[in-house]
This record gives structure tokens, sequence and C-alpha cells, in this order.
């Protein structure tokens, strides 16, 4: 990742709009901000979330209040907590999200 030509600024994310992306069950609320090639974006799962896909973005995530379950496509499974966070390439290890309980994530890819 190579972050250039973004000035300095803050972002209220309670201001940034939402928008809703549904999963094989539950939904994912995005509140997305892009700056050059980069987006950043908080996301909520509510409870009982599965994603539909299987996802071969990069991204950094870091949970920021519940649960998450990733599975990767190789049958490899992690369970993240508040605090926790994982990092993946383009390209790298296929991956879903899923969460019982809901989860909120910050996300930059």
């Amino acid at each position: 990742m190579h972050m250039q030509d973004i000035p300095f600024g803050t972002t209220d994310w309670a201001r940034v709009e939402e928008t809703t992306h549904p999963g094989e069950r539950g939904l994912a609320r995005w509140r997305t901000r892009t700056f050059g090639g980069i987006r950043v974006r908080k996301v909520e799962y509510t409870p009982g979330y599965v994603a539909d896909h299987w996802c071969s973005k990069g991204h950094i995530l870091l949970v920021l209040e519940g649960q998450l379950e990733t599975e990767l496509q190789d049958g490899r499974f992690f369970t993240l907590t508040p605090g926790m966070s994982y990092q993946v390439a383009d390209g790298a290890e296929a991956h879903r999200s899923s969460s019982r309980g809901g989860a909120t994530l910050f996300i930059v890819d």
C-alpha cells in the first residue's frame, strides 16, 4: 500500500453515509471513505451474519466490537475478538467472514 497525496483530515464515522450489503444470512452495514486508491471502512455485521462469497481482496482488518469468525478456503478457521486484527494480501488466501453475535470492524483495503 502506497499512501500519497492525502492531506491530513479527520472522519466522523457517524456522519458517513451507510450502505447495506446482504450476506448469505444477515447484513453488513458499511460506512466507506476513499483516499486515492485506498478504501477505508467501518463495517457492522448484524448477529448471524454469514458472507455470501469468498473474498480474495487484500485487507487489514481490526475488530472493534463483538466477535468475528473468518474461514479460509483451505479450511483454516480463526476467531477474532476486540483488539485483534488480521492482514492478507490481494490474491492470497481466499476468506469469508461470519459473526454469530454481530461485530464492528475497521477495514483498510
